[in-house]
């Protein structure tokens, strides 16, 4: 009872000392809605003749774009088959040797077996050259747009090739 009354009791004080909050008849008009103020945007951008979404024509995919994408989802990729390896390795009830040589019974083909280790080496190479490459530029090296461009051909090539020489192991 007595936290009530002085509730109330500071509540009235409060109110006293801070006097009456604004009114709508205090406030003071906008000049535009945000009604009219996007019609008036939209019908300038249609006079400029410039595009509703700059993803249609601004931004056209190029070798930089299409690279950062990559190694984003190479490094994601990477991460859940090391993640899911390790947690293999420790569920499952027999070790590594036991599995590889099942694998082995299946008598895969040559090309079907370097053509899998190719694509298991090919995010691990790619995700390593890029990221040296990343490392280049926070030193300020090669950040001029021809540089990044032939950088990316750069890291490729050498994808592609180590990629192939490890899945030649």
């Amino acid at each position: 009872m007595a936290a009530l009354a002085l509730r109330g009791l500071g509540r009235r004080c409060l109110l006293a000392r801070l006097g009456p909050g604004p009114t709508l008849h205090q406030s003071i008009p906008m000049a535009t809605t945000a009604r009219e103020e996007m019609r008036r945007f939209w019908e300038r951008n249609e006079r400029a003749g410039r595009p509703l979404s700059p993803h249609v024509s601004i931004y056209k995919w190029s070798l930089p774009m299409a690279m950062s994408i990559s190694h984003r989802g190479t490094g994601v990729a990477l991460s859940l088959g090391v993640s899911l390896f390790s947690v293999a390795a420790l569920l499952l009830p027999e070790h590594f040797p036991h599995y590889l040589a099942q694998v082995r019974a299946l008598s895969l083909g040559p090309a079907l077996v370097c053509s899998a280790k190719f694509l298991l080496a090919l995010p691990f190479c790619y995700h390593t050259w890029n990221g040296i490459r990343h490392l280049a530029w926070d030193l300020g090296k090669g950040l001029k747009l021809p540089q990044v461009t032939q950088s990316g051909v750069l890291v490729l090539a050498l994808t592609l090739l180590s990629s192939a020489a490890l899945a030649a192991l």
